[in-house]
This record gives C-alpha cells, sequence and structure tokens, in this order.
C-alpha cells in the first residue's frame, strides 16, 4: 500500500521538477532532495509491510510515511494551483510579491517534510527495517520491463468456468427448478457466505443458452448494503425498455410510485427473468417485489444474499440453495485449474500447494487469489516464502482467513498494479464497470507510463494481470476482450481498507 503511494509521490515530484523549469535554484534542490530521499525510503518498503502485522511501531512507521507522500503531493498541487492563478494577473508587482511568498510557503513546508524524513531514517534503524530489493525503487528501466512483460500476455484468458468445479449438479438442480412447468412467478434464492460464487453462478444461470429461450424478457440488478428503491426500478426498467432519450426523460419525472406501478404494467404480459443480486435486508426485496406481478406465465426471480432469513422469506412456496464449501479434491482441482502453469509444479511445490489449500477450507474466492499468487511467484523458495507467512495468521480452527490471503495477493503486486487495484474501492459496491473507462481514468491519474507502447495498450495490460490474479472479476467479453468487469465485495473492502490507510480514500 504505502508504496504505491510513495511512488506516486517520487513520480509527481520528478514531474514538477520538468514543468517548473524556472524553479529558483534553492527550491529545485530542496525539491530533488525530498524525491532522492523517499526513492531511498522506497527500497524498504517490501520489509516494513510484511513486518507491520506483527509489530506495531512498524504500522506506524509505514502510516507516517504515506502521510508524508500525500503530503508532498498535496504541497505540488497548491503551489500549481496558485502558480495557475497567478499567471491570469495583470499587476507585475503583485504578482512578484505572491510569488516570493509562495516561494517561502513552499521552502517552509518542505523543510517540515525533511524533518520528518530524518525521522523517519532513524525509527527504521531502530526497528531493524531492512532493504530487500524486491519492487521497491522501480526505476524507468524495471517499470519498462514490467510493461513489455505484461503486453506479452495481454489477451484476455476466459475463467468463467473455474467456479464450477464440483457445482455442475448444483446448476442443473437449480435450471430444473427454474424451467419447469409451474405457472405460478416463483422466487429461487441462493445464499451462503461471501467468496462462494453466489454471483458467478446466478451469472452461469442467467446466460444459460436454456434460460435466454425459455424467458424473453430478462434484466439484472445489484442490490447491496445501500441501495436506493427507485435507482433499482429505474435500472431495471432501462434494461427491458431500452435506453432511449424518451424513456431516460420519461423516468426522470417519475415517482417511486409511478415507477412501480409502470415496471408492473411492462411486466405483466411478459415471461420474464429478473436476478435481484447482493440482498442484504428482506427490506430490499419487499420494497421490490410488488413491482414483478405474477401473470401465470412461468416467470422467474433469482435472488442471491448471504443471509439466510432473506432467503427463507423471499417467498412461502419458493426454493432456497444453500451454496456448499468445495471438498478437498474439488478444492485442488480448482486451484490446479487457475495455475497458470500446472506442469512447472515440481512434487515439493505440489506438496505445499495442498497444505495452502487445505486450510482455505473449501471457500472458492480464497483458493483462486491463492492460485494467482502462486502462479506470479515461481520456485519452491517463493512458495515455501507464502506458506510460512500464511502460517502466522492460521486461526483456532486451523483455518486461514480470508483477508490474510487478499492482503498477501495484493502486496504482491507491483507498485503501479496496487494503484490501479485500490482505484477500484472508489465505485459503489457491486457496480459494473466498462473496461475502457477504467483504462481512460488510470490514464488521467497518472498511473500508466508513457513509452515505447500505446498507453491504452499498456493499461489494457495492467487490468489482464489483475484479471489474471483473481483480483478483479470478468462481467462480459467481445472478441476475447473485456468489455466489463468487476470486483467482488471482499477485495472492494480491502482496496477501501488500504486506500483509507493511505489516505487515498
Amino acid at each position: 500500500m504505502a508504496d504505491a503511494f510513495l511512488s506516486f509521490a517520487v513520480q509527481k515530484l520528478g514531474d514538477f521538477l520538468i514543468q517548473q523549469i524556472s524553479l529558483r535554484k534553492n527550491l529545485r534542490k530542496e525539491i530533488e532532495w525530498l524525491r532522492n530521499e523517499l526513492l531511498f525510503i522506497q527500497s524498504f518498503l517490501k520489509d516494513a509491510e510484511q513486518k507491520q502485522y506483527g509489530d506495531n511501531r512498524v504500522q506506524q512507521w509505514v502510516f507516517e510515511i504515506n502521510s508524508i507522500a500525500n503530503d508532498a503531493v498535496a504541497i505540488l498541487e497548491t503551489y500549481s494551483f496558485e502558480a495557475g492563478k497567478g499567471a491570469s494577473r495583470v499587476k507585475a508587482c503583485a504578482c512578484i510579491c505572491r510569488k516570493e511568498k509562495k516561494f517561502y510557503n513552499v521552502s517552509k513546508e518542505i523543510q517540515s517534510l525533511k524533518q520528518q524524513i530524518m525521522d523517519i531514517s532513524r525509527k527504521r534503524e531502530t526497528y531493524g527495517i531492512t532493504n530487500i530489493n524486491s519492487n521497491a525503487g522501480e526505476g524507468p528501466s524495471n517499470q519498462s520491463a514490467m510493461v513489455r512483460t505484461l503486453r506479452r500476455t495481454t489477451s484476455y484468458v476466459d475463467d468463467q468456468d473455474y467456479i464450477f468445479v464440483g457445482l455442475q449438479d448444483v446448476v442443473q438442480a437449480l435450471l430444473a427448478q427454474l424451467l419447469k412447468a409451474e405457472p405460478r412467478r416463483s422466487v429461487v434464492s441462493i445464499y451462503g457466505m461471501g467468496g462462494l460464487g453466489k454471483t458467478t453462478l446466478a451469472r452461469n444461470l442467467y446466460r444459460s443458452p436454456n434460460m435466454v429461450s425459455s424467458f424473453p424478457t430478462r434484466a439484472w440488478i445489484c442490490v447491496s448494503q445501500e441501495y436506493n428503491t427507485m435507482d433499482l426500478l429505474k435500472t431495471t426498467i432501462k434494461s427491458i425498455q431500452g435506453r432511449t432519450k424518451e424513456t431516460l426523460q420519461l423516468l426522470e419525472t417519475m415517482t417511486e410510485g409511478d415507477l412501480e406501478f409502470h415496471l408492473h404494467d411492462l411486466l405483466k404480459e411478459r415471461k420474464y427473468l429478473v436476478v435481484v443480486d447482493d440482498v442484504w435486508q428482506r427490506e430490499a426485496w419487499e420494497s421490490l417485489k410488488r413491482a414483478f406481478p405474477d401473470g401465470k406465465n412461468g416467470s422467474r426471480v433469482i435472488i442471491t444474499t448471504r443471509k439466510e432469513d432473506v432467503a427463507e422469506r423471499a417467498d412461502d412456496r419458493g426454493f432456497g440453495h444453500e451454496l456448499r464449501f468445495l471438498s478437498q479434491e474439488e478444492s485442488w482441482d480448482l486451484f490446479c485449474r487457475k495455475l497458470l502453469d500446472v506442469g512447472a509444479m515440481v512434487p515439493e511445490m505440489e506438496s505445499l500447494a495442498k497444505d495452502m489449500v487445505e486450510k482455505c477450507r473449501g471457500l472458492p474466492l480464497a483458493i483462486v487469489v491463492l492460485s494467482g499468487l502462486l502462479s506470479h511467484r515461481g520456485g519452491v523458495d517463493k512458495w515455501q516464502e507464502v506458506k510460512d507467512h500464511l502460517w502466522k495468521n492460521i486461526m483456532k480452527d486451523k483455518s486461514i482467513e480470508i483477508s490474510c490471503i487478499l492482503s498477501l495477493s495484493y502486496n504482491d503486486l507491483s507498485t503501479v498494479l496496487k494503484q490501479c487495484f485500490l482505484y477500484f474501492g472508489i465505485f459503489p459496491e457491486d457496480q459494473v464497470l466498462k473496461a475502457e473507462n477504467i483504462i481512460r481514468l488510470w490514464m488521467a491519474e497518472g498511473f500508466v507510463p508513457n513509452g515505447d507502447e500505446r498507453m491504452e495498450d499498456v493499461a489494457e495490460g495492467f487490468l489482464n494481470e489483475l484479471i489474471r490474479r483473481s483480483l478483479v472479476q470478468v462481467v462480459d467479453t467481445f472478441w476475447e476482450k473485456v468489455t466489463d468487469c468487476r470486483v467482488h465485495d471482499l477485495l472492494r473492502d480491502l482496496a477501501i481498507k488500504k486506500g483509507i490507510g493511505g489516505k487515498l480514500l
């Protein structure tokens, strides 16, 4: 986390020195010193981030680095903003006076940061934080090499079927419930803890050829913890009626009652399938179900939820399925399917992997993230390092907390990929994102280096790398190219936690 923020600050300081060529000599030296010192500290961060979980002092040291990095960027942004305002002034004398004061304030603030950095350097020696020379201090040459590596493997590999290892019987059972000759509108509920694959299972059912041919009208809505009934109704209407200018204008004039009546009227003569994903409260479904009429034509609703009581009370005569954990054999099968190069796994590595997979206790999300992590760590020694780290966090029931696996996978990212991943934390829960929009936003934020490759291609490589590591999920593709994506709730929570810790969010 701190590595990402510090790298961003170092980059901004470098850009600032290039852009502000008229800087006073003394001020330029101060900024150059600040940039070089932060670059030096960055080489120690990998070690610090590994030690901070067992030492509150090291955790505080990392937090202070985050603060300094953010303060440095804030100083530069304030200077640039004031410089922009000053350029539009007419009176030269007043501009000169303001410029003198501005130089003084910036220099004073940098002096304060210098004092904090020297204090941090003393603490580093006290806490025994060493330079392990991992991906810290990524210079232009290292970054270019990483970009070239990612560009060689930018094509998206479809991984949507992996989640159904061991669940084919579940898919068939739920399809039978949804397609049976029952005219009454009924609800099929899928429930279980986060990470079991409820949404992916629902999406597989939703896209099944038999379902597509049986239900001419289909819609998908995500509810989440913080929901707005009017927005959910509008989303459903737009899915069914289309997003024409007339429809959008009409929806903006409607009250919640109008929207409910309009949707009910749209569906009353149709055989429809609606997926209501990620329902946390019974009230959320209660506020929506009146808009879904029972036309006695075999319409169906699929609900996914973590709450058993939500599933049980969705429909008195509905069908509820609790998603189970994978068996040990199924877990190993899933791990191997997700591993990029199974053939390179020697017996010693296989033994280590089986121990780690067993501790995942059959949770698919934990298994695929672990597989994504180990896919990018070659050799017995690297896999042993992962196991040693995980074993420090073994719980009383001999399982591994999933947050530990997710954090370890995040820490294994390069600096630029950390920045890209953390950016997902700013979006609402369960939001499906256009890949091209994410790519443009990363470019606008300065996350994508400008080199020989097209920036769009480099950013696409970053996105595909996060997908291969199972940190980002694919929602839709076109000609093997990712068009829509999302992050799992638990991974979004991780991005928010890391982002807040570094004062990014």
